[in-house]
């Protein structure tokens, strides 16, 4: 399917590894030119010859910074004064006990999941609402919907990014530019599969995936970890003028984990 997304221009922040990389190659792929974002000149160098190497001909724009803080995010709109598509993926994550999370932590992972989306869709709404087109999505996760009580503060950021996204998709009714949520449930990143390593305790990844979903995640449907390529494909299209009816919604790519129909 042509997703009609050639000569879009889309910035993915945090897209050198994992779900965000996964998007901009796709988008790559669709002939979106794409602004490829991470902390440091060489994972973004990094990503953009991963992405090339697979997509000859993709048209890839380098920026290196870290986007959660304001200085950041002015000299990137300074040098892209404008986007078609924003996809707000930056995000951490640190299990961690409730009790043990200081404020700090909390102030950090808000700033970082949280304020760097709503200041980007801050910044580059303004060129969209005078095109009239335009795309944000924010990713969220089934962490925002079923809170996990090892990362209380995660669960929290993700939640947060629903009301920003609807708000926006409220604010722009009648437009042609649409704000939606895409909510990844377990998915096996580069950061997961580390994370899950160091957990495993010796075992191969599929005993701890098999493990995993018998006692973490025992509602899940898909009974797997998803790749980051299942979760890009829901991504693209949300991005594409295909999803021109899709507008304030939050749309699960979670496996059936969250056990509702809506």
């Amino acid at each position: 399917m042509d997703l009609q997304l050639t000569d879009k221009l889309a910035l993915v922040s945090g897209s050198t590894k994992g779900i965000g990389f996964a998007i901009a190659r796709l988008l790559a792929r669709e002939g979106a030119r794409v602004i490829v974002n991470g902390r440091s000149e060489e994972a973004v160098g990094h990503a953009m010859k991963g992405i090339a190497q697979e997509v000859p001909g993709a048209r890839l724009e380098a920026f290196p910074a870290d986007l959660s803080q304001a200085a950041e995010a002015a000299r990137l709109i300074e040098r892209f004064p404008a986007v078609d598509i924003l996809v707000n993926n930056l995000g951490i994550y640190q299990p961690s006990p409730f009790e043990e999370i200081t404020d700090e932590q909390w102030r950090h992972i808000f700033e970082v999941n949280v304020l760097s989306a709503v200041r980007l869709s801050r910044l580059y709404l303004p060129a969209m609402r005078e095109k009239n087109w335009g795309r944000l999505i924010f990713i969220s996760s089934e962490s925002g919907i079923q809170i996990p009580v090892e990362m209380i503060h995660y669960g929290m950021t993700k939640t947060a990014m629903l009301a920003v996204s609807r708000g926006i998709a409220e604010s722009l009714a009648g437009t042609g530019v649409t704000s939606n949520a895409v909510l990844p449930g377990p998915t096996l990143s580069a950061g997961v599969e580390e994370f899950a390593t160091k957990l495993s305790g010796g075992r191969t990844l599929e005993e701890f995936e098999k493990e995993f979903f018998q006692t973490v995640r025992p509602s899940s449907l898909l009974q797997r970890f998803a790749s980051i390529d299942e979760v890009a494909n829901l991504v693209a299209y949300v991005a594409s003028p295909l999803s021109s009816a899709t507008n304030g919604a939050a749309l699960r790519v979670d496996g059936g984990v969250v056990r509702s129909c809506f």
